[in-house]
């Protein structure tokens, strides 16, 4: 999740852009708001660890570069947005807009128009294939149980019903097909879009996670 609002950013979307299109899905906050919320020092910290631990994976280096500004978010006044003391309106802000672009032109990208939908797909679909491995090691006994802890405890849409059902509801083969063509993107990463093997096996047999317990 966190991981692709990253490449949406290193690809041509704004923070701004992201947060407003997962928050009209209905997420009560976006993954740069919420970041900002939580503290980007956290996920700074957890990126290291991770880059010494797994050195092949891949993510955008954006946040790393927000960070060492020390734009760490709500507590330091500034993050991926302002604030103003005392509330917690997001308000834009040109210097880290200028900084995505000028990180973007480093490596060489050149920025696309990306729509709302494809932001929602991709942000979604990486909690629908990390659910479904949570679902077929037995974290999980069911895809309702899922689907509760994400909107109890992660702000899920509760008229989405929880990435599972809203899976099931858009249609499994329709997932893959999405995953499959987002890892095609080489810009993104195709080994985090390869399919868990329980959602490529319902997808091949026509069937929904809500089948699968």
């Amino acid at each position: 999740y966190g991981r692709q609002g990253g490449f949406l950013l290193d690809e041509g979307a704004t923070p701004a852009q992201v947060d407003r299109a997962i928050e009209k899905f209905g997420f009560a906050m976006g993954p740069f708001r919420m970041g900002d919320l939580a503290g980007n020092d956290i996920g700074w910290a957890i990126r290291k660890r991770r880059a010494i631990e797994q050195p092949g994976m891949k993510y955008s280096k954006t946040a790393d570069l927000l960070c060492e500004k020390g734009r760490f978010g709500q507590k330091t006044g500034a993050g991926w947005y302002d604030y103003v003391s005392g509330k917690r309106d997001a308000i834009p802000n040109a210097e880290v807009e200028q900084m995505i672009v000028d990180h973007r032109q480093s490596l060489g990208i050149t920025p696309r128009k990306i729509s709302d939908e494809e932001i929602v797909q991709r942000l979604v679909y990486a909690l629908v294939n990390e659910a479904a491995h949570i679902l077929e090691e037995g974290i999980a006994s069911k895809a309702s149980d899922i689907d509760m802890v994400y909107i109890m405890g992660y702000g899920f849409p509760v008229h989405r019903g929880g990435p599972m059902l809203y899976a099931d509801q858009v249609g499994l083969f329709n997932v893959v097909q999405s995953m499959n063509r987002f890892a095609k993107n080489p810009l993104d990463d195709a080994n985090f879009w390869k399919p868990a093997p329980l959602l490529a096996k319902l997808a091949a047999e026509g069937k929904t996670f809500n089948q699968s317990t």
